[in-house]
């Protein structure tokens, strides 16, 4: 009994091994019938075009929705928020979605994604419940650094009164720069560097 459930084990072990590389290749881009060619190749079975597109699928949007949800323990004292725009394909077709980010940094300096909310838009009523499930997830009290986006600014004092809020420095710069002459910008930028570095 025992030398049948070693080798049960070993089988369940190959097959999740194997499972666990075609969603690495789907995710990588690969075409399905790529992934079909490589089942093929390295292990001498094609993998059918429904067990890539289907279940596949399935598997990662579970992964994935896991991993979205998943509480933040630690502590992140600083957090970027982003709105970003991507081109999603799907079903043969090409759409535009909007994806909000929140880039955590945490106690060691070190960045990590610890929040994703797709299809949200970059406006007053997706703000809200996106800080709004960072706060469900575990998020304390952080300095939030982000640009000027609809709704954000004014949400953040709903879900983290005692949190602090800063511009990014780049979008400062650029909006300094605009308001300076060709001939004074280089004089200028070595000025406004000067003062982020600064300790107060």
């Amino acid at each position: 009994m025992p030398f049948e459930t070693a080798i049960i084990e070993r089988y369940k072990h190959r097959e999740a091994s194997v499972e666990e590389s075609l969603i690495k290749m789907y995710l990588a881009g690969v075409s399905v019938r790529r992934v079909e060619d490589i089942t093929q190749a390295l292990w001498g079975t094609r993998v059918s075009p429904q067990t890539v597109s289907s279940n596949l699928n399935q598997k990662i949007y579970g992964k994935i929705e896991e991993w979205r949800n998943r509480p933040l323990r630690g502590a992140y004292p600083y957090v970027c928020l982003e709105g970003i725009w991507l081109k999603r394909s799907w079903g043969g077709k090409v759409k535009n979605i909007s994806v909000l980010v929140a880039l955590g940094v945490n106690e060691y300096g070190d960045r990590e994604i610890i929040g994703v909310s797709e299809e949200a838009k970059k406006d007053k009523a997706s703000w809200p419940s996106f800080l709004r499930e960072l706060k469900e997830r575990g998020l304390t009290g952080v300095l939030f650094i982000s640009d000027k986006s609809l709704g954000l600014v004014e949400s953040i004092p709903d879900f983290y009164p005692e949190a602090a809020w800063q511009r990014y420095a780049v979008h400062f710069y650029r909006d300094i720069m605009k308001a300076v002459p060709n001939t004074k910008i280089e004089d200028v930028m070595r000025l406004a560097k000067t003062i982020h570095s600064e300790e107060s």
